[in-house]
Order: C-alpha cells, then sequence, then structure tokens
C-alpha cells in the first residue's frame, strides 16, 4: 500500500508505542498506524478511512491518544535518524489560518501569527537528500526562518552539507555547522561583506528548496 510503512521503518516504530496486553484484543496497531498516515497524506475526514485500516473511530481514537502521550513525537526522530543523513536542507512554508481561525485569542500554543499574509502558520523543515523529513517545527507566520534553524539541526548528524536559502545566511548558523563538523552551503545575501564559500553549482538546493515551499 501506497502510504503503509515499510518492514524496516516497522521494526524502529513497535518498541515506541504503548503495549496493552489485557482486555479486548486491540486492533492491529500496524494496521491502524498505516491508517493515520493515509488522513494525514489526503487531508480528508477519518470516516472517508478506506476499511482496510479498520474501524475509522479506532485510528482516530489512536491517533489522539498518541499525540497526548508524545508517541508520534517520537516516531519522526527514530525514523529519521537511522541514516547518516549526509546532506541536511532546511526551509519553511507559510500557510494561510482558516478564516475560523481569527477568533483564537491566543495563537501562540495554536502555531499562529500574523504575518504580511494575515494569520498564517510557518512549517519549518529539514530534510535528507532524499525528500523524507528530519526535524519538523510550527511556529506563527511571523517567525524569521534563520530563527529556527538551530533548533531544525540540533539532534542531527554533525558532519555533513547543510543547504539552505539565503534566508538563512547568518554567521550564527555557518559557526554553528562548522562547529558540527559540516559545511553550510547557504547563498550570501546581498548586504554580506565578509566572503564565504558557497558551491552554486548545488543544484539540489533549487529542486528540493522550491519543491518543499510549493508542496
Amino acid at each position: 500500500m501506497k502510504h503503509a510503512f515499510t518492514d524496516a521503518a516497522w521494526r524502529l516504530i513497535a518498541p515506541i508505542l504503548p503495549c496493552k496486553s489485557r482486555g479486548v484484543p486491540r486492533v492491529d496497531d500496524r494496521r491502524a498506524l498505516n491508517g493515520i498516515s493515509w488522513i494525514l497524506r489526503s487531508g480528508t475526514t477519518w470516516r472517508d478511512l478506506p476499511g482496510r485500516y479498520g474501524p475509522y473511530t479506532t485510528c482516530c481514537n489512536r491517533f489522539v491518544r498518541w499525540c497526548s502521550a508524545g508517541v508520534l513525537d517520537r516516531i519522526l526522530p527514530a525514523i529519521s535518524h537511522r541514516d547518516d543523513a549526509e546532506v541536511q536542507m532546511i526551509d519553511s512554508t507559510i500557510i494561510r489560518a482558516h478564516q475560523h481561525a481569527s477568533c483564537i485569542q491566543n495563537g501562540t500554543s495554536e502555531g499562529f501569527g500574523c504575518s504580511r499574509r494575515g494569520l498564517t502558520t510557518k512549517i519549518h523543515e529539514s530534510v535528507d537528500a532524499n525528500g523524507p523529513p528530519l526535524q519538523v517545527m510550527i511556529t506563527g507566520g511571523q517567525q524569521h526562518d534563520s530563527l529556527m534553524a538551530r533548533a531544525l539541526l540540533e539532534g542531527l548528524p554533525n558532519s555533513g552539507m547543510v543547504l539552505a536559502d539565503k534566508a538563512y545566511d547568518a554567521t550564527e548558523i555557518r559557526t554553528f555547522t562548522s562547529l558540527r563538523g559540516g559545511w553550510a552551503n547557504i547563498p550570501p545575501r546581498r548586504n554580506r561583506r565578509d566572503p564565504i564559500c558557497f558551491n552554486p553549482t548545488s543544484t539540489i538546493i533549487e529542486t528540493t528548496l522550491n519543491g518543499f515551499s510549493t508542496g
């Protein structure tokens, strides 16, 4: 199935999921997790979940419980950090908030903020050379990209090349990457006075980062 986790990924996920040995036999966790993945990728309602994933109420309830317990937050690092990630790319994209979200008085906990586009949410993400995410963070739309760079790179493999656009051209980011044994291959801004090392032939920065921003 397209949205199903592979056997290799499941071997890393299974120990993270909570176990319930007593009571009514559980719907298979792997099938439920595949159903959750289908919902998150399709963006449809729980009622439209195909029957091959089991009852939609089970998948929905398990999603809510795993979110509250922080289980889903531990799955992404377990899967993504199994590779060396010799190339790490970081970028962000802004999403307009739904018009009904304007009634929220304090949007900081929900990841809403006011930017030039109005009430927005910004998704910050780091991916490897093949595209799978390594770190995902959500902030208000007004948050500058460079302020989230360090958080995106922390916990990832120290060595390797970091690709980003001009928004991440900051001395702090370059120094942080160098201290970790890596190289920040980031194009310089027009107002940068100090010369930096940048390889413009890395076309992967255009294809991958632009694909993430518009996807």
